[in-house]
């Protein structure tokens, strides 16, 4: 009998005396046995909340992030261990990269997205100051605080390693700990994730806890302080969305279901033109990378009914390249699906496609294969089918969730954005042709059908990752059957398990929330000046007032001899004073940037490094020969940096004339040490 693979909850290993087998994808021989017996489901919800999610919350945005890095870089030390295993699933080499590499990718890219995107600090900033006053006294600010729930991932069988990781990341990045339910077919392999994750030491305990086996009563216990995340059939996720806890207590709830994506060929994508060797080559692709297991593989291939039969050739060509067997076997490129349940679920999923198409390439009932076991092991051939009826309803409704596609007929783009939203919301979509024009069309008509977009050409066909390739950086998701939720989708992901809350108040207060100093609060401009100070000693509100400069005609005409710009407004009178907005000879907006900066700096060598930039420059009130300029520079957000012995200072700078009217307005960037010199 095989071993029975543990749940690991509140600190520890739960592993029943027995459990239900679960079975090699190839060979039908037993990998391991599973079962949540035993498990308390809500004293699992309950750990998260009071252990992990405590010691997340005290973790800063970036020490989060710097945990998901060193996580990351752990793992893919054991990527071989997760390859042999991940061969037991059916996937090959190149499906079992495609789910552990691209599981990991995502914790790392979500590391280097926070710390470029996110404060180092606790509390997120939903956009800018909403004034509420006249005076400036009574201000609004959205932020964005952790949930104290706990995020439940509920995952399909697919991608038993990515799948996992790209929930877990931005929940973890928000502070959020998380609960990992996997599929029951290939249970095993994300328990060996997890034994990893716990061995590694790397995360705060109850940061992740794990149930192999039944969800049991699970969501019984969810709050509204809960988010649930699910990947699988709509039919299921339906189903979860009505459970009485999560409509009881306005559970956040996403989900990601299977839908029957669609890859558009442009009728400029003739044979021989790269774009249509790039759409065969790619519905190939989609067809047998995991056996066609992708919740965003194509389903359809809409092709101009002139090019319908050259497609069929160029695409039954190319699968008949394919060998299906055992995934370790040389030279096999499809391995088998994840179980014999799910193989005959695709052998009636494409019965039903039958009565509305024909077999273009493909056994429907059978597949030879390379050192594998034809009954035992979970093996379908790839098929390609060819729609007789485009009204027929079937191939925008029933997904056999395998190696199957079907080629539809079109004969104007307005007809292939019709066959497209006729799936009712997909998670992914592309268009292959060279034309964009013709992608501008389609793209805006799939649009609000689709989570996503690819355009494929020639330009960016060699740095394309491909039609079904999610990103951490873009929305994973889409409307209507593909579940009307977005996982990842960078920042978006992060404050989805994060509350949004408008927080009224002074300015002193805005400040002292969300760690950023807002216009109208106290600053402080005694002590030396705020250049002079490391981030030991700065503070929030640090500012100096300089003393005034006055700008000359001799200045701007110099400024303007100097760096070549000759606008009129700073060269001819006359021009300039017929001009409203001038009304006469006016500084360089540049110029007096340049003024401000010799005002505020100070020169000496010290705590601040380098200035590597400005943000949100406003030019408000133009400056004529005669102005005088003063210049409050104030410390406005202090961010240290995780692993380096300095920080991003931002400073708000505010420039008035000598009436106390704001001529430019704009934030300062520098780079400030931790310490200050010895």
């Amino acid at each position: 009998m095989a071993p029975v693979a543990g749940s690991y909850v509140r600190g520890g290993w739960h592993v029943p005396a027995d459990g239900t087998p679960v079975r090699d994808a190839a060979t039908g021989q037993e990998v391991a046995r599973i079962s949540s017996a035993g498990l308390d489901m809500g004293a699992v919800l309950d750990y998260g909340r009071r252990v992990g999610g405590p010691a997340l919350r005290e973790l800063t945005f970036h020490q989060r992030a710097a945990l998901l890095k060193a996580l990351g870089s752990h793992l893919r030390e054991h990527r071989d261990e997760l390859y042999a295993l991940s061969a037991r699933t059916g996937a090959t080499l190149g499906d079992s990269k495609f789910d552990i590499d691209g599981g990991i990718g995502v914790l790392l890219g979500y590391a280097s997205k926070t710390k470029r995107e996110l404060p180092n600090d606790i509390v997120y900033l939903d956009g800018g100051i909403e004034p509420l006053s006249k005076g400036g006294t009574f201000l609004g600010q959205h932020i964005a605080t952790s949930l104290p729930g706990v995020a439940v991932q509920i995952n399909a069988f697919n991608f038993p390693v990515w799948g996992p990781l790209e929930k877990l990341a931005p929940a973890f990045i928000a502070g959020v700990p998380s609960v990992i339910k996997p599929a029951s077919q290939t249970a095993y392999l994300t328990a060996r994730l997890v034994e990893l994750i716990v061995e590694s030491g790397i995360l705060p305990e109850g940061a992740v806890q794990f149930i192999c086996g039944g969800a049991g009563d699970l969501l019984d216990h969810v709050t509204e302080q809960d988010v649930v995340s699910f990947t699988g059939s709509a039919d299921t996720a339906r189903k979860l969305r009505a459970h009485p806890a999560i409509a009881r207590g306005a559970v956040r709830f996403n989900a990601e279901a299977d839908s029957l994506n669609c890859s558009i060929l442009g009728p400029d994508a003739q044979p021989g033109t790269p774009e249509f060797d790039l759409f065969v080559k790619q519905l190939v692709t989609e067809m047998t990378v995991k056996a066609g297991q992708k919740c965003t593989a194509i389903r359809r291939a809409i092709v101009p009914a002139a090019l319908i039969d050259a497609v069929g050739e160029a695409a039954a060509e190319r699968l008949g390249r394919v060998t299906v067997g055992k995934p370790d076997a040389e030279g096999v490129r499809m391995g088998a699906l994840a179980s014999l349940e799910q193989r005959e679920e695709v052998r009636r999923s494409l019965k039903a496609l039958l009565g509305a198409a024909y077999v273009v390439y493909g056994d429907p009932e059978w597949a030879e294969v390379t050192e594998g076991d034809a009954e035992q092991g979970a093996f379908v051939s790839p098929v390609l089918l060819r729609a007789e009826d485009t009204g027929r309803a079937e191939p925008h409704e029933v997904e056999a969730f395998g190696p199957v596609a079907t080629l539809i007929p079109y004969e104007s783009a307005e007809e292939a954005i019709e066959l497209a939203a006729r799936g009712r919301g997909s998670l992914a979509g592309s268009v292959v042709t060279g034309d964009p024009a013709f992608a501008a069309t389609v793209v805006r008509g799939l649009a609000p059908w689709h989570g996503r977009v690819l355009v494929l050409d020639a330009t960016d066909a060699q740095e394309s990752t491909g039609h079904g390739s999610p990103l951490p950086a873009l929305v994973h998701g889409g409307p209507g059957r593909a579940g009307g939720g977005e996982e990842m989708g960078g920042i978006r992901g992060v404050l989805h398990h994060m509350q949004r809350t408008a927080v009224q108040g002074s300015p002193d207060v805005l400040t002292a929330v969300g760690g950023q100093w807002v216009p109208g609060a106290q600053r402080q401009a005694d002590g030396p000046h705020p250049f002079r100070k490391s981030l030991a000693t700065l503070r929030i509100g640090d500012s100096v007032v300089t003393a005034p400069r006055t700008v000359t005609r001799a200045d701007v005409d110099h400024f303007a001899e100097f760096t070549g710009d000759t606008f009129y407004a700073h060269t001819d009178e006359e021009a300039a004073a017929a001009n409203e907005l001038f009304g006469g000879i006016v500084a360089h907006g540049y110029l007096v940037v340049s003024f401000a900066a010799g005002l505020f700096v100070s020169p000496e060598p010290g705590p601040v490094l380098a200035n590597y930039g400005l943000e949100n420059l406003r030019f408000l009130t133009p400056v004529k020969p005669g102005d005088a300029l003063t210049v409050t520079l104030t410390a406005k957000r202090i961010t240290p940096r995780e692993n380096a012995d300095y920080g991003e200072v931002r400073w708000d700078v505010d420039v008035t004339n000598q009436n106390e009217e704001s001529v430019a307005k704009y934030d300062l960037l520098t780079l400030v040490s931790k310490e200050a010199a010895e």
